[in-house]
């Protein structure tokens, strides 16, 4: 029974990867085309259509925010606000403004939110509602291929009650945060849904572990799609220490 608990929980949150780790709000108000903003440094610039699935008209106010990981301001967005009709899609554009050359993968969040215009009078006590999609903005650098499975690239070690996630790659990994010791069935919990390009996650156990061999992992792809589990090798021996996590990869 302890097993199936710990597979549901995994399995759960493979699934809030996809829907609900990130703040994805379900189809209501305004919507994006898709889950993730993929912006190519070879191309500048990337668009998104937003719907507004409302049947009265709302002003859309877009937004890039920061990770605390990655302060650089690298993104602008035009518009910033707009007023979309009711049923209407607007289109969106991020425009990329970085001075030297990518050199990995970068992280940020898109934000769209969704306020109905003001039509009550003064003194009219009315609530106004407001629906906001915070997603995934992934910077892509020029000339690096893309990797569809890049959390085969991390490398995972155990010393003592501490766990290391490295990520020596270029690459953003997308992950759950819940992750599962293979064999044992110890459960652990990363900081964050993702790794960020050579950085390595630290993660205490509150006790040692019973001679691990892999770490079960639920990744996602770069759009935010479950996939099937991943056991990654785990060695004993220390990983070599990418760059500390709170820092920004350039």
């Amino acid at each position: 029974m302890k097993n199936r608990s710990v597979r549901t929980r995994l399995s759960l949150g493979a699934a809030a990867v996809l829907v609900g780790v990130w703040g994805t709000a379900m189809a209501t108000g305004m919507v994006p085309e898709t889950s993730v903003v993929l912006v190519n440094e070879a191309d500048g610039e990337s668009t998104m259509n937003v719907k507004n699935s409302e049947a009265s008209p709302q002003l859309l106010y877009t937004s890039v925010n920061h990770i605390d990981e990655d302060k650089e301001e690298l993104v602008v967005v035009t518009p910033p606000v707009a007023r979309v009709e009711a049923n209407e899609t607007q289109v969106v554009r991020f425009i990329l403004r970085n001075k030297t050359p990518l050199k990995t993968q970068r992280l940020a969040r898109a934000v769209f939110e969704g306020i109905p215009p003001r039509t009550a009078r003064p003194g009219d006590a009315r609530v106004t509602m407001t629906v906001r999609q915070d997603l995934p903005l992934v910077i892509h650098p020029k000339g690096l291929p893309m990797e569809r499975e890049p959390w085969k690239k991390l490398r995972i070690s155990l010393t003592g009650t501490e766990l290391l996630v490295e990520n020596p790659s270029p690459y953003v990994v997308r992950l759950s945060q819940s992750v599962l010791l293979q064999p044992g069935g110890e459960t652990a919990e990363l900081p964050r849904p993702y790794v960020l390009p050579e950085t390595t996650v630290r993660v205490p156990l509150k006790s040692a572990p019973s001679a691990p061999t892999a770490l079960r992992l639920a990744p996602a792809t770069l759009y935010g799609f479950a996939v099937d589990f991943y056991d990654a090798p785990l060695s004993t021996a220390p990983a070599t220490p990418g760059k500390p996590a709170p820092s920004a990869a350039k």
